[in-house]
C-alpha cells in the first residue's frame, strides 16, 4: 500500500467510520429502531462509496475528466455509483439525526449531482465515444 493509497480509500474509511459511529452513539435525535436502520443504511452508502472510490483509483477527480473509461467493480453496473451510494449514506445520516432542516440537503444535492453526472457523461463521451456509449448502455444512471 503507497502512502496515495491510505489518504484515497483507508484514511477516509476510518473517519468516516468515525463519524458514522460518533452520529449515531451520541448525535442528535430519539435513539428508536428507525435511527437503527437509518444506520444501517448510512453504513451501507458509505461502503459503497468507499468501494466505488476505490475501484477509481487515480482516475478519481473532482472536476469531470476523462483519464481512463473505468468499468470494473461496482462500475460494471452502476455508470456513477459515487453519487448514488452518497445519497443512502446522507439520507441515512439525515434520518438518523432527524433535525428537519437537515432534509434540505439531500433534496438540494441530488439535482446538483444528477447535473454533474450529466457532465461527465459528456466528457466520458467526447473522449471515449462509442466505448463510452456501449458502456451507457448497459449500465445504470
Amino acid at each position: 500500500m503507497d502512502s496515495g493509497e491510505f489518504r484515497r480509500v483507508w484514511l477516509f474509511l476510518v473517519l468516516g467510520l468515525c463519524f458514522l459511529l460518533a452520529v449515531f452513539l451520541s448525535g442528535p435525535g430519539p435513539h428508536d429502531t428507525l435511527r437503527n436502520v437509518a444506520f444501517v443504511l448510512a453504513l451501507a452508502g458509505f461502503a459503497g462509496v468507499v468501494s466505488a472510490r476505490y475501484t477509481l483509483g487515480r482516475s478519481f477527480s473532482v472536476v469531470a475528466k476523462a483519464t481512463d473509461l473505468v468499468t470494473t467493480g461496482v462500475y460494471s453496473k452502476i455508470r456513477n455509483p459515487i453519487y448514488v451510494f452518497s445519497w443512502f449514506l446522507i439520507i441515512g445520516v439525515v434520518t438518523m439525526v432527524r433535525m428537519p432542516l437537515l432534509y434540505l440537503v439531500p433534496v438540494i444535492l441530488i439535482p446538483i449531482q444528477i447535473a454533474r453526472a450529466r457532465a461527465e457523461a459528456r466528457v466520458l463521451e467526447e473522449k471515449f465515444g462509442d466505448s463510452y456509449r456501449r458502456y451507457r448502455d448497459s449500465t445504470w444512471f
